[in-house]
């Protein structure tokens, strides 16, 4: 059956090359680019992020090697006050935000999935490494390039009418393929910093949006420390730039552990006070094979984007999940998804709320 597709080309060789499997395929593609920034310049420029005028420009050559139609759309509005306002104010209340998860949940697969739907589009098809089948989500077999956990938020509706081509495909062999197709973003360096954040440079971007703010960083027994600039500027579990010149007794490192926005507190301690093995999530999303857990359900948890995978038991209670860990975890942070998975297969997700 052939498919009205809507390719979504961020400039990428991955979203190239699944533009053209779908093309190849027989399918009637359409590529878009996301314009998410009414100036460009202020994002990203150069080949390492996502948002920039180089990249626009890369997708459209893409499009024309592949020959399908090839359109921008304006997000810049709906992007700032979704992704950067919400990254902003996450920070500012003492929790750790993941932009791209947020950029998945409602840019990708909310504001041009819905609008592909009423032009008539039956799915949107993006070079996101993860397997779809039957709208299940389940781990790319490139482990290092698996971006299953940043689609965990997504609804069985969105899985429904999402193709993720490249799902069997390592990275390397995708830009081989691009390569042979005669794309020149073949080797084009994959993003890894966020694409909004021009010079990479998170804590001065916090800083001029929620202006300074000097605080205590404390320990555990609430002796001072010393000083900082502002709370947004940590994570917990994060380790340098505390700027303490106080040595521990055992000349061992400390970590952030905990942040509190309204006193302006950052608490720091061994790493041993870290680990946890209790985390309560909200903001459930049950998107896979098996319905919501009212019953302890036996499965593994991702708590950050490439970070280690747990055994645990979940449950679902009221508005919340309830995980208890196999075994303790650290720098478990606030406003990180936690991702549920059966074997390779997504059964949902959560936004972690805390952890004990």
């Amino acid at each position: 059956m052939t498919l009205r597709v809507l390719a979504a080309m961020s400039g990428g060789v991955d979203s190239a090359v699944a533009a053209a499997r779908i093309a190849e395929a027989g399918h009637d593609v359409t590529g878009v680019h996301l314009a998410l920034s009414s100036n460009p310049q202020s994002y990203r420029t150069g080949a390492r992020g996502c948002c920039t005028i180089e990249d626009s420009r890369d997708a459209r050559r893409a499009a024309d090697v592949i020959g399908i139609p090839f359109y921008i759309w304006d997000m810049a509005e709906r992007f700032h006050r979704d992704v950067v306002e919400d990254f902003v104010s996450e920070y500012a209340a003492g929790r750790t935000p993941n932009p791209c998860l947020r950029c998945n949940e409602k840019i990708k697969f909310e504001a041009v999935l819905d609008r592909a739907l009423a032009l008539g589009f039956d799915a949107v098809a993006t070079g996101h490494h993860a397997r779809i089948a039957d709208g299940v989500l389940s781990r790319s077999p490139d482990q290092g390039k698996d971006q299953s956990y940043v689609l965990g938020v997504l609804t069985r509706g969105q899985l429904k009418h999402a193709i993720f081509p490249l799902g069997d495909s390592t990275k390397a062999q995708v830009r081989e393929e691009a390569a042979r197709r005669g794309l020149m973003v073949a080797d084009k360096p994959d993003s890894h910093d966020i694409c909004f954040i021009a010079d990479g440079d998170t804590r001065g971007f916090l800083e001029k949006r929620l202006g300074a703010a000097q605080g205590p960083i404390v320990d555990e027994s609430g002796e001072v420390l010393g000083k900082h600039e502002g709370s947004f500027g940590f994570t917990v579990g994060q380790r340098k730039g505390l700027h303490i010149d106080r040595p521990t007794a055992d000349g061992r490192p400390r970590y952030v552990l905990s942040i509190e926005p309204v006193s302006n507190t950052v608490t720091v301690g061994p790493r041993s006070s870290l680990e946890v093995t209790s985390i309560v999530a909200g903001r459930p999303v049950w998107n896979g094979p098996v319905d919501a857990p009212r019953e302890p359900l036996a499965c593994m948890v991702q708590l950050r984007a490439h970070g280690e995978v747990y055994g645990c038991r979940a449950q679902l209670s009221g508005d919340e999940v309830h995980i208890t860990l196999d075994a303790p975890a650290t720098g478990v942070a606030a406003g990180q998804a936690a991702v549920f998975y059966l074997d390779d297969t997504v059964v949902g997700s959560a936004t972690i709320a805390s952890a004990a």
